[in-house]
């Protein structure tokens, strides 16, 4: 690995394009994580729920939903979708966004996150280049890509992920690869502590939730990836994002929907992770 690297400091456009190609390919995955991740959940739970309430009754066998089976098919005609189908944004095109076999349209979604994966991956290298802080800087940034589509359709944040990224974080700074040990713990405890402090404050005066414990837990995962001193920053920024796309949302649509707080939680961790440091030194008139 480390001969790879170092293949990579010397080549800095084989890196790009290396990265660029592999994005690109997980971003084709991120959309089957995206769209199949709330309905496993579902599955799950109603199994869950039957046993509690029904453990007397046989379990109703459903078709297994994972990540892998059944394989993708045609939501209208139920096609399969075969290989040659499924090349990121390059299919999408030759196939005019619509299926190659009933014509239905295909969703510019998919497209758009394959890009959208492609992009924010590059940006990471460009920040970090050929170093260890990239290659983790970059899952990172394909698990926020979930989050963020995910919680935007269902207003759901998996623990799956929030909890995975979380520990994730603490592994990486063990060996200090962004930040301390210690702060990695404190940014993690600290990350939760304080939307949670909020959500009992709000829920206390006004009776209501006014946000999901998913919340708490990604914040909580950013803080164990950059520490406690970028929590103030990653909430200043997602509040001033959630205004700017809550506001473009409410023009675009026409009925009210729920707000999701996690997607913009997830974008102003992003932008922190990247620039962080030059955004506080600019604040502070370093």
């Amino acid at each position: 690995m480390s001969e790879l690297l170092d293949y990579f400091i010397h080549n800095p456009t084989a890196l790009y394009i290396a990265i660029g190609l592999l994005s690109l390919c997980i971003g084709s995955f991120l959309n089957v994580v995206i769209f199949r991740t709330p309905k496993m959940m579902e599955q799950e739970w109603k199994q869950e729920c039957q046993l509690l309430l029904h453990p007397e009754q046989p379990i109703i066998e459903h078709e297994k939903l994972t990540l892998s089976t059944p394989p993708s098919t045609c939501p209208s005609c139920h096609s399969a979708i075969h290989w040659y189908q499924n090349i990121p944004v390059i299919s999408w095109l030759l196939l005019r966004g619509r299926c190659g076999s009933c014509q239905h349209p295909i969703s510019k979604r998919y497209p758009l996150v394959e890009l959208l994966t492609c992009v924010c991956s590059i940006v990471v290298v460009a920040v970090f280049g050929a170093t260890w802080q990239m290659l983790a800087g970059v899952v990172l940034t394909w698990v926020l890509i979930v989050l963020t589509f995910i919680d935007f359709d269902t207003q759901l944040l998996p623990d799956r992920f929030t909890l995975t990224l979380a520990g994730a974080g603490l592994a990486v700074n063990s060996l200090s690869l962004y930040t301390t040990p210690t702060l990695s713990i404190w940014g993690a405890v600290i990350g939760f502590l304080c939307l949670w402090v909020v959500y009992i404050l709000f829920k206390v005066v006004t009776g209501k939730e006014g946000m999901g414990y998913g919340d708490f837990k990604l914040l909580a995962a950013l803080g164990a990836w950059m520490g406690p001193l970028m929590l103030p920053l990653i909430i200043l920024l997602s509040s001033v994002v959630g205004a700017i796309i809550g506001i473009i949302l409410l023009k675009v649509r026409k009925e009210n929907q729920p707000f999701a707080f996690g997607p913009y939680i997830a974008i102003a961790g992003w932008i922190a992770f990247l620039w962080g440091d030059q955004i506080m030194k600019v604040y502070l008139g370093q």
